[in-house]
């Protein structure tokens, strides 16, 4: 199955790929690497996923909001690619930022969304290595970031 019929299998609306908004590149090819700027969390009608894990958001809504990063990654890639993902041949690693309390500990279930989404596209040339790290803040109040780095044929 190509990577367009995976996202179309699993019913993954992908958002439209956001330009920067800052001094920085939405992505950047460097060699055969892809590098995808962070993805903030926005949920289908373009709403901010705001809020702090561990103190308003649980474990579960922090998924659905790497997710949707997962899949703004994906947007951001394709319109790099010109909506050609076959030029992937494979994720090398997603960087995941939770926006949690002192006390939260669950960071990487969280960014598992983002990981699970990224292997349900790809298959196993979606399989990456990976970070998942806690922050006390990210921009805007949201409540989870990722980015990604892609290998091209």
């Amino acid at each position: 199955m190509s990577f367009e019929e995976n996202i179309e299998k699993n019913n993954f609306k992908l958002p439209v790929a956001a330009d920067p908004v800052g001094s920085y590149v939405a992505a950047k090819e460097v060699g055969k690497l892809l590098y995808i700027s962070g993805q903030i969390s926005i949920d289908e009608n373009g709403k901010l996923i705001k809020g702090k894990l561990g103190e308003n958001l649980t474990t579960e809504e922090g998924y659905k909001a790497a997710i949707r990063c997962a899949f703004s990654i994906v947007s951001q890639a394709k319109k790099y690619l010109k909506n050609d993902l076959s030029k992937i041949k494979s994720c090398i690693k997603l960087t995941g930022f939770v926006n949690s309390t002192d006390n939260f500990t669950e960071q990487p279930k969280v960014i598992n969304g983002a990981s699970d989404t990224i292997v349900k596209i790809f298959g196993e040339v979606g399989m990456h290595t990976r970070a998942a790290v806690s922050t006390n803040s990210l921009p805007l109040g949201v409540a989870v970031e990722v980015d990604a780095i892609f290998e091209l044929n």
